[in-house]
């Protein structure tokens, strides 16, 4: 591998810099104005040098996204994925053990598939699952929440928790 595309390969974490914040605050801005204004219109990333590159529309996303993010003063990073993962970067990529989400795959929540002695699971059907269990832990919140109104707990005052008096 190249040192370029070493380079191309690793992590990067950018940290919003407070000198950016008005140019990156206006271009977030332009590209919202651009994007209602001229729907048709593709977007082009522009080099120092003039070169021109149309931008295919969910890197266009990706891009305004981290705009967002840096104006609004956070950390972005970019890190690359293989589109399949081995049950460790798979585990890491949804911040679960290795054991768990072996557990996990056996028990058929996720795809996998096992080539050899393996397995690897695709990263689409991780992000499957990641946008599942967030809709039903929204959907149960939701759910805990409505039976707390219909039973008149939503805003009751909590009631007093009497401590065991412990001097002797």
């Amino acid at each position: 591998m190249t040192t370029t595309a070493a380079r191309v390969m690793d992590e990067q974490t950018i940290l919003p810099e407070a000198t950016d914040h008005a140019t990156v605050v206006n271009l977030l801005q332009v590209l919202r104005q651009r994007g209602v204004e001229v729907p048709e219109a593709h977007a082009k990333l522009i080099g120092a040098d003039g070169t021109a590159i149309e931008l295919p529309p969910r890197l266009h996303e990706v891009l305004v996204k981290a705009v967002e993010a840096l104006a609004s003063g956070y950390a972005i990073t970019i890190a690359p994925q293989h589109t399949t993962l081995t049950t460790q970067q798979a585990a890491d990529f949804l911040g679960v053990s290795r054991p768990t989400l072996t557990k996990m795959l056996e028990a058929g929540k996720i795809p996998f598939e096992k080539p050899n002695m393996h397995r690897r699971v695709k990263l689409a059907d991780l992000i499957d699952y990641q946008q599942r269990r967030r809709s039903e832990r929204r959907s149960a919140l939701r759910q805990l929440t409505q039976d707390s109104i219909d039973m008149g707990l939503y805003d009751a005052p909590l009631p007093s928790v009497e401590r065991p008096d412990n001097t002797e």
